[in-house]
């Protein structure tokens, strides 16, 4: 197992199990995460047959780093893990502050036409502390402190739920990373059982839809997710998170050229969510070599956004970034595993 997956009540469990004291499981918190550690080695306040102990039980390792494309204001890196599965994950430098979009998965099983990760089924699902260690070690490889995290790279998050949960109490919490609630997004392609599990847990925490189509017809052919909860069903479901929550809905709307980017599309949108609390984010494609789906123009793209805004729907075009780079998700991935 690895030091990194443990929150810090499952470190204070841990210690209390070894006939030690609460403070000592705070001390290696505070040199995992504020003094960032590479070995049990660096650590002078714990007693060394303790920390004997803690070694042969947790591991303290890396991943590895196999890969790092750049763009402006943009790095990607490749990650290989343990058994040598490889995942992605995606630093962005905005005026707000350091992103870093994380993977929760090897791979996908949710098949979204449109995405190079669902191209490739899901391998199995990441631990938690394959997630934390993402952020920490883009943050010590660009020098940086990361401020905003959001779950939105390779794998559906809530098909990962219990280890998706650990991961955002562990960057949360006040002695680890401090990442702040409100500055940590999830992306679901839309598990209504686990949005509404979502809505009962005791974080701030933002949720983005990835919807992509404003009616079943058309999202049953690019999203097979909808099949199972098609939007009569995951409207409502969200309509009960925001009375759980009082936390504004994203969607995320990724724009194909001659696909979901006409009049009759964005009248349609605003139709369904003019009565939620959100906000509409608009995604120019990344194309792939692998998929056929095209980027709509830009004139287009602003035609869908004013069309939206006349209907007094929020909406923002997220800027792009990673034009020089394999910015789609899971394209990185694809191209270290097709050699």
């Amino acid at each position: 197992m690895n030091i990194y997956g443990l929150t810090l009540e499952d470190m204070i469990s841990y210690m209390e199990s070894l006939g030690s004291k609460k403070f000592h499981a705070e001390q290696l918190f505070s040199w995992l995460y504020q003094k960032k550690i590479h070995s049990y080695e660096e650590i002078t306040d714990i007693k060394k047959d303790l920390l004997e102990t803690i070694k042969k039980d947790y591991s303290i390792d890396p991943l590895k780093i196999v890969n790092v494309e750049e763009d402006v204001d943009v790095c990607k890196f490749l990650f290989e893990l343990k058994d040598l599965e490889h995942i992605e994950a995606v630093f962005m430098k905005h005026d707000y502050g350091n992103s870093v979009c994380i993977s929760s998965q090897v791979g996908c099983n949710m098949g979204c036409k449109f995405c190079e990760s669902g191209r490739r089924k899901k391998v199995r699902n990441l631990e938690s502390y394959e997630m934390v260690l993402q952020v920490l070690m883009i943050e010590e490889y660009l020098h940086i402190k990361i401020s905003h995290v959001v779950v939105m790279g390779i794998g559906e998050p809530f098909d990962n739920y219990d280890n998706l949960v650990k991961f955002l109490k562990i960057i949360n919490h006040p002695k680890s990373l401090s990442i702040g609630a409100r500055h940590i997004t999830v992306s679901t392609c839309g598990i209504v059982p686990k949005i509404l599990e979502f809505s009962k847990l005791d974080l701030q925490i933002n949720l983005a839809i990835s919807l992509h189509a404003p009616n079943n017809e058309l999202r049953n052919k690019i999203m097979p997710i909808n099949k199972v909860y098609p939007l009569e069903i995951l409207i409502p479901a969200l309509k009960k998170y925001y009375d759980a929550t009082s936390r504004r809905i994203t969607f995320e709307y990724i724009l194909l050229d001659g696909v979901n980017d006409g009049e009759k599309e964005a009248l349609e949108l605003s139709r369904l969510v003019k009565d939620l609390n959100c906000y509409i984010n608009l995604i120019p494609y990344n194309e792939t070599n692998h998929i056929e789906f095209k980027r709509s123009s830009t004139i287009q793209i602003m035609r869908f956004y004013d069309i939206l805004k006349k209907n007094k729907i929020n909406v923002t075009i997220r800027r792009e970034f990673g034009s020089k780079i394999s910015a789609a998700c899971g394209q990185l991935r694809s191209k270290k595993e097709d050699v």
